[in-house]
């Protein structure tokens, strides 16, 4: 199905999502925004789908947020309508409910690396570049760059990036643990959905708690890791079918202490 600039794509129980902005080489606007929540809210809705893949149409993955689409916003309009909205759809795919794999085919730079950084599992291909070149345009990561990013990555490698303006290839990107793998030019499509494959193998609601879980270690999202986990557990009780009943039938509860 189609959503704006985002296509997606479902095959069995992985779907794809591809960022589709190829002549701009997918510089994010507000209207691509708007469609990664689409996307996010569509692939999240459909119960078959146990494992998504996210990349870009053409040569690039993402070259990060288009300068004329907040170039010209007053600095309030900026702070709001771009960084903060940005920041709460990178946060709603950084949550989904299923593991996403990013298939880095092209250059990640600026916003398109905090893309990356919204994914459980990155593999790049091997002639593409990574980094945070804001402070080079005299602005900084506003996406979670210097939020999630320090977190997935460690705060050296973005130390690097955003102070030194450091622009690493796919390999050092590898071995500072920003990527998980490496594959040669033309794979990373492929190679992510075998991976995405491979998760969809396994238990799919342990999959999701598993997911929730290292999230929370990593301190990321605690509030609605603990919540989730703990509704998940409360909706399997006999005492939640006796609460609903009783409310149904309008008398009071018995509870048995029913796990």
């Amino acid at each position: 199905m189609a959503s704006g600039t985002v296509r997606i794509d479902v095959d069995g129980h992985v779907a794809t999502l591809t960022i589709s902005r190829p002549e701009k080489l997918n510089a994010l606007d507000l209207d691509m925004l708007k469609a990664l929540a689409d996307a996010a809210d569509e692939v999240e809705a459909n119960a078959n789908v146990r494992a998504a893949v996210l990349t870009g149409e053409g040569k690039g993955f993402s070259a990060g947020g288009d300068i004329k689409a907040w170039g010209g916003m007053l600095p309030q309009e900026f702070g709001h309508l771009w960084v903060r909205h940005g920041h709460r759809i990178f946060e709603r795919l950084a949550t989904l409910r299923i593991p996403l794999v990013a298939a880095l085919n092209g250059h990640a730079l600026g916003g398109g690396l905090e893309l990356a950084g919204v994914a459980d599992i990155r593999l790049a291909e091997e002639q593409i570049k990574i980094g945070l070149p804001e402070t080079g345009l005299g602005m900084v990561p506003g996406w979670s760059g210097t939020q999630r990013l320090v977190r997935r990555f460690g705060a050296q490698a973005v130390r690097r990036m955003a102070l030194g303006g450091e622009i690493f290839t796919a390999e050092e990107a590898r071995l500072l643990g920003i990527v998980d793998a490496v594959v040669p030019t033309g794979n990373a499509l492929a190679a992510a959905r075998d991976y995405a494959q491979r998760i969809a193998a396994r238990g799919p609601a342990a999959t999701e708690i598993a997911k929730l879980m290292i999230a929370s270690a990593n301190g990321e999202d605690n509030g609605t890791a603990v919540e989730a986990l703990g509704s998940i557990l409360a909706a399997k009780t006999g005492d939640l079918k006796e609460g609903v009943a009783s409310f149904s039938e309008k008398r009071p509860a018995t509870f048995k202490g029913e796990w």
